[in-house]
């Protein structure tokens, strides 16, 4: 194999990753201040159903705390369901359950449950785009921080002008008039 070909299957697989890690990216949401993934979603991910998802991790409950995985509540999933635009009007197109979601860590648990080489791998994904939008919201939250500083500077920089400017007016003597005067 050429030293073309080799780089060429490189750059194939990074572009692969990036669209994989996008695709997933697309897929978390963000529910009671966490970053979460639905069951649907991560079955759809690892290629089976949501009851076996969610089977599986009943079988293994201990494995996820709270903190890890948690039920949706109707208000939730209403308007998740708005977000994502999920809502259809057929019959039985939705599920009578309310969904679970995956928290980061809870996602790293499936990997002790579902135990495929192609699970772990999805999981190794799956954490990656986890940690860029964590990067993502770090970089963000710096910057509006960074705007906001220059906003007070500037807020003060006007304040400042606008006092000189209102104590000119009050220390300005009025003028004498130059000219010729009728009286």
């Amino acid at each position: 194999m050429s030293f073309l070909d080799v780089y060429l299957q490189r750059k194939y697989k990074l572009i692969i990753t990036i669209m994989e890690l996008q695709v997933i990216q697309e897929k978390i949401y963000e529910i009671r201040g966490l970053r979460v993934m639905l069951d649907s979603d991560l079955a759809k991910l690892y290629g089976i159903e949501v009851k076996q998802l969610n089977l599986a991790v009943k079988r293994n409950i201990k494995r996820f705390p709270p903190d890890f995985m948690f039920q949706l509540n109707k208000e939730e999933n209403t308007s998740l369901r708005f977000q994502i635009a999920t809502l259809k009007n057929t019959r039985g197109s939705h599920s009578k359950y309310l969904p679970y979601v995956f928290t980061e860590h809870g996602v790293a648990m499936l990997s002790g449950i579902l135990n495929s080489d192609s699970a772990i791998c999805l999981n190794i994904d799956i954490i990656r785009a986890f940690i860029t939008l964590r990067q993502y919201y770090l970089s963000y939250k710096d910057l509006t921080q960074r705007i906001d500083n220059i906003e007070e500077d500037v807020n003060m920089i006007y304040k400042t002008l606008d006092d000189l400017v209102t104590q000119k007016k009050i220390n300005e003597k009025p003028s004498n008039r130059i000219g010729f005067r009728m009286d």
